[in-house]
């Protein structure tokens, strides 16, 4: 795999005390001394355990708060954290900064379902369990006016125990997109069961494997009132709306085990690299070619799948969409965000910044990914190469197994001074990412 790298600080992992306070939904102060002030907090003499470029620092949020997946920061500096199961009865955490140290010292929650989508949109928390997506109404504060009575938008999705997740986002027309993720590999017959062929037309692209679209203010919306906005998408953590193109971009989670499923045409090798991790604009009708095809980044082709008569050199897809960016193989993208803030320098102004939470099947070879990486864009578009931007999560680099990461990133917010949030849902860590300007 090939990485650009640029300057990074070598530093050790550092530790944040997390109290917590109350049983309620929004129980607290209601004040942040940082964000009301404009204050920044100073970074932790370790920069949290991350490797970043020059200049930048980083402050451990909090630790131990749950499965910690997506997440989001209201402009008072408070955080909204989707659990992807529920901690002492809460699947829905509120982290609160009373003193301005740039620590959580207030832990509340509400919500009593795991899942992963979080946003705010126009006075709402909407959140997803697997199969659900909820609102919450925002006071002044945009704290939460009745935890324990949600409007339910949109019920009745599927959930296989496989590819799961229902994130989210809302664009700025009322609409609101849901990740409905294929519960298959690759379609096959039989799924992940060597040469089994696959099912063509694929029934399973009826009710998943894509982007749903819903009304963000009308309740109890199913299959039949939503539309499918696209598909072949094989599963969508991370998805974000493009304020300057105003469009939607997902990154896909590639399909796995090429050559477990057929040797004789993929060495070991081709399946540690193949298939690339692709980002996708997306627009009304797109189809992104799963199970169909899969992105080969070394050829720069779009590739039939070896379940529909491929052979890692015959092409397809001719009418699928083209990936705007391509990265390695497997290394399961849970996070998008494209930075609007003043905080960072120029450059990275209307990027993206992407969480990869790391393989788990590269084998023979090393695991990859634990970082967070950034794309430079212009007009919708990259304009440069991608590049890590932060990395030391695992707290190792020989990394067997995902066991062996003490950290995995998933979600992405920012913060109201421009500060980049990162989600880590193993251990449950918040990092708060900062740029100082010399």
């Amino acid at each position: 795999m090939k990485r650009t790298c640029f300057r990074l600080l070598l530093v050790i992992s550092g530790t944040a005390i997390l109290a917590s306070c109350g049983q309620g939904g929004n129980k607290g102060t209601g004040t942040d001394s940082t964000a009301q002030s404009g204050a920044t907090p100073a970074p932790d003499a370790d920069t949290a355990g991350l490797k970043l470029p020059a200049g930048f620092g980083a402050i451990k949020v909090a630790d131990s708060v749950g499965k910690a997946r997506h997440l989001v920061v209201t402009k008072e500096g408070d955080i909204y954290v989707k659990l992807a199961s529920p901690k002492d009865g809460k699947g829905i955490i509120r982290l609160h900064d009373a003193n301005g140290d740039g620590k959580a010292d207030e832990n509340t929650g509400f919500g009593d379902y795991g899942g992963t989508g979080i946003t705010i949109k126009n006075g709402y928390l909407y959140a997803s369990s697997n199969t659900e997506v909820f609102r919450y109404k925002l006071d002044d504060k945009n704290q939460v006016t009745n935890p324990a009575q949600p409007e339910k938008i949109v019920t009745g999705l599927i959930d296989r125990n496989q590819h799961e997740s229902k994130s989210l986002i809302l664009d700025n027309d009322g609409n609101i997109y849901v990740n409905i993720g294929a519960y298959s590999n690759a379609c096959q017959e039989k799924d992940r069961t060597a040469g089994s062929p696959g099912m063509k037309p694929c029934p399973i692209l009826d009710s998943a494997g894509g982007i749903w679209q819903f009304k963000a203010d009308q309740q109890n919306q199913t299959y039949g009132t939503g539309v499918r906005y696209a598909t072949g998408l094989r599963n969508v953590v991370g998805l974000d709306w493009n304020q300057q193109v105003n469009a939607l971009y997902v990154m896909q989670h590639g399909r796995d085990q090429l050559h477990d499923m057929f040797p004789k045409l993929f060495t070991q090798e081709q399946s540690v690299n193949l298939p690339a991790e692709c980002m996708y604009r997306l627009k009304k009708g797109s189809d992104c070619g799963w199970p169909y095809i899969y992105y080969d980044h070394e050829q720069q082709k779009k590739i039939l799948n070896p379940e529909f008569g491929g052979d890692g050199k015959k092409t397809g897809g001719e009418n699928a969409e083209d990936p705007v960016a391509a990265f390695p193989a497997h290394m399961a993208p849970n996070g998008l965000l494209f930075y609007t803030g003043d905080m960072f320098p120029e450059r990275y102004k209307n990027g993206a910044f992407i969480a990869f939470h790391g393989s788990w099947n590269r084998a023979p070879e090393k695991q990859e990914g634990y970082f967070v990486v950034f794309v430079p864009f212009q007009d919708g578009k990259p304009s440069g190469k991608w590049e890590v931007f932060a990395d030391g999560f695992a707290g190792t680099d020989n990394i067997v197994s995902p066991g062996d990461a003490k950290h995995r990133p998933c979600g992405l917010a920012q913060g109201p001074d421009g500060s980049l949030y990162v989600s880590d849902d193993t251990r449950g860590t918040i990092y708060r990412i900062m740029y100082k300007k010399s």
